[in-house]
């Protein structure tokens, strides 16, 4: 979708978001890419075609366009509007619209017939030609002005469209001629127009047959298209992973491979409304205790939930289980991902409410690594920590979120939302665990797990994109909701997993393009995690930080490339009743290292081999340095 919940073709990217709603540009100004662009992130103008959704992101802009037949149609009409000027509306639609052609006819009838020049404002007697005016809008009645009663006779003309005013003038005269007063067109006159419409005779040819092509492609447009309203795009990923290393007491992992289908309906009523509709399916594995998965295999996942930081980005937060219920989800099954509608409600507001939505929906990556399709490979890399809490980049929909996108100015803008993630459940069912019940996440709009969450947006210079980030989440069960390490869930280590915990997160993301084709960027994360029972006295903190460079059009134009360096979230204090480390764990810090290339091989098609590298996976130095490798190949439709 060429586009940036609340854009993306994969993810996307309130997408690509709102008319004129959205002035602060909030992705890199690097080329867009299949499924870099769809709906309410980035700053210029919303096209809701092929680029954007699949990242997750849907990036919304200034402009909506939803309806391509009258894209299809827009040649001739400019032709239409630009001829009219030259002579009456009754002859143009005769000879360039047809009276089946509602468009055209619609801004033919605006132009008004004239029959006196100084019906022309900007028609002086002094002007040069003002007298080869006066004769051809008294004589012979060929000239009609624009709705605003002007000629705009310095604007410039290509011959086809002198060659359709030519031929509506010498049918102006045979109208006259048939008419019986052909006293009134001299000899001399005839002459001229005879010889100019020999001259012009291949162009008024060629005229009529890229007319009578642009309606006839119209008609076909017309009676096969989708949709008077709605545009349909698609992603496919098929990708190979490999890893090796892990747990000590572990095998490596056989290479696997994986599949994430995405489709989207974009459709808007007024042109300057967006209602997203997504479906998805994929064949990652991992259920409630990570089984299949590549983590797991690795040694590396949680027992519960499969969050580890060897997580690639494509991949759900959740796989194969439906969170909400503790059920599972067979491999390839379709599922709504995406469900949101976004308004401009004034000038500078918008808002946007949704039962499927992510919180990075809303807020602009600000990093060029995200795209989940087409960037980094790895889940670390491409989004703030404090974007993901509390699912809120699930890859499945999971809240039912509400928010709204404000712009302060050209350079500023402020987007929150409130989103809980069981909405859709009356009651929480029973216990299957000491304090967690089978729906773990809770129930109701405003009693379950939930995340409040905002983004400062600033944009001080056309090559440097500033967002600041804070969220305010409640969680049923001890986690973050990241999946981003083993250490998301039970994040008060040595408390018990049913304990409910509160987060305040604060974050903050840059990117500086110091060249036209090359970028630094980089976040930084602290997480409070407390107790929210009191039944237990604990509180721990998480950071985390990443820096990387990232490279436009490296070695040929379309393709990119990322090299990223930073540390996974890591316990960095506890108190209370919780402790820095599970039992038995090694404490060390975490890093990762990470390199890709995407290479275009055609706008629909590209392919990135990379590699991420894992050292003290899960902060334990018990664990073998780690590599993923991953081989992807994305199509975008």
């Amino acid at each position: 979708m060429k586009v940036n919940l609340l854009a993306s073709a994969g993810g996307v990217s309130f997408l690509y978001l709102i008319a004129g709603m959205l002035p602060v540009q909030a992705m890199p100004t690097f080329e867009e890419t299949a499924s870099d662009t769809q709906a309410l992130n980035s700053s210029e103008n919303i096209v809701v075609s092929s680029n954007n959704i699949f990242d997750e992101t849907i990036f919304i802009n200034e402009k909506i366009e939803t309806v391509p037949v009258l894209n299809q149609k827009q040649e001739s009409t400019d032709l239409a509007i630009a001829a009219s000027s030259f002579f009456p509306p009754t002859v143009l639609k005769n000879r360039i619209s047809g009276s089946d052609s509602p468009l055209i006819a619609a801004e033919i009838q605006e132009q008004e017939q004239v029959t006196s020049v100084s019906q022309l404002s900007d028609v002086k007697p002094t002007d040069w030609a003002f007298a080869a005016l006066q004769s051809l809008v008294e004589r012979y009645g060929c000239i009609a002005g624009y709705p605003n009663g002007t000629y705009r006779g310095n604007r410039a003309m290509t011959r086809y469209e002198f060659a359709a005013g030519l031929n509506a003038c010498l049918d102006r005269v045979n109208e006259l001629i048939a008419s019986a007063i052909a006293d009134l067109v001299k000899k001399e006159d005839l002459a001229t127009l005879q010889r100019l419409r020999e001259e012009f005779s291949a162009e008024l040819a060629t005229l009529r047959g890229r007319v009578d092509a642009l309606e006839a492609n119209t008609a076909k447009l017309e009676a096969n298209q989708f949709s008077t309203t709605t545009k349909l795009n698609g992603e496919a990923i098929i990708s190979a992973i490999g890893a090796t290393g892990g747990a000590q007491d572990r095998n490596d992992p056989n290479i696997v491979l994986v599949n994430r289908v995405r489709l989207n309906l974009n459709t808007s009523f007024t042109g300057k409304d967006l209602l997203i509709t997504g479906l998805q399916s994929y064949n990652f594995l991992g259920g409630v205790d990570g089984r299949g998965s590549i983590q797991e295999s690795l040694g590396l996942a949680s027992p519960l939930l499969t969050a580890s930081s060897a997580r690639t980005s494509f991949e759900p937060q959740f796989p194969g289980l439906d969170v909400k219920t503790l059920s599972n989800v067979s491999a390839n099954t379709i599922q709504l991902y995406k469900l949101l509608y976004i308004f401009p409600v004034a000038d500078k507001l918008t808002l946007f409410a949704g039962t499927a939505a992510e919180v990075s929906d809303a807020f602009p990556p600000i990093t060029p690594f995200y795209g989940e399709g087409q960037e980094s490979i790895s889940r670390f890399a491409s989004l703030n920590p404090v974007v993901r809490v509390s699912g809120g980049t699930s890859g499945t929909g999971l809240a039912s979120a509400a928010g709204f996108i404000f712009s302060i100015s050209k350079q500023l803008d402020l987007r929150a939302l409130y989103a809980s993630v069981n909405a859709n459940l009356p009651s929480s069912s029973p216990d299957i665990l000491p304090g967690v019940s089978n729906t773990p996440l809770g129930a109701g709009v405003f009693s379950g797990s939930s995340v409040v969450a905002a983004q400062l947006t600033f944009r001080p210079t056309s090559s440097i994109d500033i967002g600041l980030n804070y969220a305010n989440s409640y969680h049923e069960i001890n986690i973050l909701g990241t999946g981003l390490v083993s250490g998301d869930i039970g994040s008060l280590a040595g408390v018990p997993l049913g304990i409910p915990v509160k987060l305040n997160s604060f974050g903050g993301t840059a990117t500086w393009r110091f060249s036209p084709k090359v970028a630094l960027s980089g976040y930084g994360a602290a997480l409070f995690v407390d107790d929210s029972s009191g039944r237990v006295d604990a509180s721990t903190t998480f950071t985390s930080w990443m820096v990387g460079l990232h490279f436009n059009d490296l070695f040929n134009k379309g393709n990119n490339a990322g090299l990223i360096f930073g540390q996974p979230l890591y316990r960095t204090d506890a108190s209370g009743d919780a402790r820095l480390a599970p039992t038995g764990a090694n404490r060390a810090v975490p890093y990762h290292l990470e390199a890709y290339y995407r290479l275009r091989v055609s706008d629909n098609i590209s392919i990135t081999p990379g590699a991420f590298v894992l050292f003290n996976p899960e902060s334990d130095s018990r664990n073998d340095t780690t590599t993923v490798g991953v081989l992807r190949t994305t199509f975008t439709f």
